[in-house]
């Protein structure tokens, strides 16, 4: 883990309630922790949607994992396509 020594900034909250962290932070996602009254922690954060979350199961990762590496090892290739087409037309 890499730990980085700063100096501590003074910042001003605007009238909007935002807070600019610098440039090198834009559209990053952060997470937020209020510890006590007047205490924050910001840290950044990846979000997963809900709905991708199953992506991310060990199951999941590897069967991801295996389909990749089976499709780097068999290149795609046109020989076969009609009979492929007949066989999901007739599947329907």
């Amino acid at each position: 883990m890499t730990t980085m020594a700063t100096h501590p900034s003074v910042k001003v909250i605007g009238a909007n309630g935002q807070i600019s962290l610098g440039k090198q932070f834009a559209g990053q996602q952060v997470l937020v922790e209020e510890q006590e009254p007047g205490v924050w922690l910001v840290r950044t954060a990846t979000v997963v949607p809900n709905n991708e979350r199953w992506l991310h199961q060990p199951r999941a990762a590897a069967d991801l994992q295996n389909a990749l590496t089976w499709a780097q090892a068999n290149a795609p290739a046109d020989a076969n396509t009609e009979a492929l087409l007949e066989k999901l037309n007739g599947a329907t």
